[in-house]
């Protein structure tokens, strides 16, 4: 892959040119091919992308939109430098479709849609991903058409937005060596024109509409956010009501529920989010031609009465009062409350399942959700337990999937199917890392992994063992005192490693209840040999401390995904996993 930030040098173009021949013939790849390269036509592959799709049929880009009318002056004054014939540039807006273009393209390289689902690895598409500049030379490209071009893609933005609007592409014959791209300066100049083009616009009628609703909700006293997906604007009230960090998650689950409801969808109801015990806020949607384009967000001071969404998750999960184990939960729940599936990751015995639960029962207990363990089924036939689509008026049957990592290619395929049909799906997917996976299913997982939650291990959050030792007590028989422990029956516990987590200290805790003939509370002695006489190891120092954490960060931000957290590490796939086995 040809990020021109982190990616760079390069291997030889030769190189990449035999890694492609060879994937795309089934055949084993050769050393040093670059494993993100490799991930993006996997990508392709399983989006089902033929590499010798031809051009568009229709080649006219679309002539309306602002992003097309802020381009077109800033391309028709570059006409003049772009009659040579051997350059064109291309403006794509936020879902890759191309706007407007100028220059002359060669023969049968013109397509109009340049998302990966459709032409598959290319700089447009990276660009609008990572919100950064991209390039793709030749080989690297997914399609035979493109085998002997070279670009560049810019991102496009409006001044204080977090999305881009659009791309900026450069694109050129192969650039000799596979060197950077020659017109990066160009592109860049080009992606700034038709930013301040933009600017110069002033607001769209749409932007109009939210900026007027916003300002009524503010002139009456209402503490009022308002969201389009590529902006927000925040009242004064608003701010002393929320951290930036309930601000921020505010509008990530707006943007899901604009997201979900699509360009020309229907916004049904007043979905109502309670965030933590003090405040709560109603969503508004703002409607332009019949469509959803913006909302807004209503905050108020609750009154403390009903429960909040997600208190029967968190009062229901695997109990635990650290910090680390509260931002878990809460994360967890706030995920859930946008009406889409999420992924929980983490080591075996953990607590996934538990959770998973939790969250898809609701506040109020409701009745235990259809739970499918792809590790009981044999591949393929999972397909016929998933809940078929509801009846007219009533609501998608929650469902955990518990063991994703045991899915077989036609489990995955049917999961696919599932979300595809039915995108809102209360579904909750479980998935302990630490197997490799196929293509299809890790395409499926970094889906899914855009809304997921690693559950951390319990030995590092010792501190909850007080707490869960008094909850995975069984109670005791009549006339018998509760389970407990003496001071160094407790140190001893703290610093087992649990490579079970919380389902290993369950079955210690019924085994110590179960089996105990003295009164009084546990002691060192009475534990496990494998408990009491651990060997410990010498401490790390400070730089491998910090190094542990930092890659234990990064694999909780990547959703257990040990080749993303790698490559956001800046480090090899193979060095991470010496790191993760030197761990223990």
């Amino acid at each position: 892959m040809s990020r021109s930030d982190s990616f760079r040098p390069v291997p030889e173009p030769a190189l990449i040119r035999e890694a492609r021949a060879r994937f795309l013939a089934g055949r084993p790849l050769p050393d040093g091919a670059p494993e993100p390269l490799v991930s993006a036509w996997r990508r392709a592959a399983f989006f089902g992308v033929p590499h010798d799709l031809g051009a568009a049929a229709a080649s006219r880009a679309p002539a309306d939109g602002p992003l097309a009318a802020a381009a077109r002056p800033v391309l028709e004054r570059l006409a003049g430098a772009l009659d040579d014939g051997e350059r064109r540039v291309i403006v794509a807006d936020e879902r890759c479709r191309v706007v407007c273009r100028g220059g002359v393209p060669s023969p049968g390289t013109v397509r109009d849609d340049l998302s990966e689902e459709v032409v598959g690895h290319n700089s447009a598409a990276l660009a609008l991903r990572y919100g950064q500049r991209f390039e793709t030379h030749g080989p690297e490209h997914y399609l035979d058409l493109w085998q002997e071009v070279s670009s560049v893609s810019v991102p496009v933005r409006r001044p204080g937005a977090a999305r881009a609007l659009g791309t900026v592409t450069l694109a050129r014959g192969l650039c000799a060596g596979g060197g950077g791209h020659p017109d990066t300066a160009l592109a860049e100049a080009v992606a700034a024109a038709v930013e301040a083009g933009w600017a110069a616009r002033g607001p769209r009628e749409p932007e109009r509409r939210l900026l007027a609703a916003f300002a009524r909700e503010r002139a009456a006293g209402r503490a009022v956010l308002a969201f389009d997906g590529h902006s927000r604007l925040v009242s004064e009230a608003a701010a002393g009501l929320l951290s930036p960090e309930a601000v921020d998650g505010l509008e990530r689950q707006t943007v899901a529920l604009l997201g979900a409801d699509g360009p020309a969808g229907r916004w049904d109801g007043e979905p109502a989010v309670r965030w933590g015990a003090a405040v709560a806020a109603r969503l508004l949607p703002v409607r332009e031609a019949g469509a959803v384009t913006g909302a807004l967000a209503v905050v108020e001071e609750a009154d403390g009465a009903g429960p909040e969404p997600g208190a029967g998750a968190a009062s229901c999960a695997p109990p635990g009062s650290s910090a680390v184990w509260r931002r878990t939960v809460d994360r967890a729940v706030e995920l859930f409350a946008c009406p889409r599936p999420l992924l929980l990751t983490g080591e075996r015995g953990t607590g996934k399942t538990t959770l998973g639960r939790a969250l898809l029962r609701g506040p109020d207990g409701a009745a235990e959700p259809l739970t499918v363990d792809a590790a009981c089924a044999p591949d393929g036939e999972l397909a016929a337990l998933w809940p078929a689509p509801p009846a007219d008026g009533e609501g998608p049957a929650p469902l955990l999937l518990r063991h994703a990592e045991r899915l077989g290619q036609r489990d995955v395929a049917a999961l696919v199917a599932l979300l595809a049909e039915r995108p809102l799906l209360p579904l909750v997917v479980t998935h302990t890392p630490g197997t490799e996976v196929g293509p299809c299913l890790a395409r499926l997982l970094d889906t899914l992994g855009a809304r997921s939650v690693t559950l951390p291990p319990l030995r590092e959050r010792p501190e909850d063992l007080h707490t869960l030792l008094t909850r995975l007590a069984p109670p005791p028989s009549p006339g018998r005192p509760p389970l407990t422990w003496t001071l160094e029956a407790v140190r001893a516990l703290e610093a087992h490693p649990w490579p079970g987590n919380v389902t290993e200290l369950a079955a210690l805790v019924r085994e110590m209840a179960r089996g105990r003939r003295s009164a009084g509370p546990v002691r060192r002695e009475e534990l496990p040999r494998a408990v009491r006489l651990r060997v410990t190891a010498p401490r790390p120092g400070t730089i491998e401390r910090a190094e542990r954490e930092t890659i234990l960060a990064a694999l909780r931000a990547h959703g257990g995904n040990k080749a993303r957290a790698a490559e956001s590490l800046g480090i090899a796939r193979a060095t991470l996993y010496r790191k993760l086995r030197g761990y223990g």
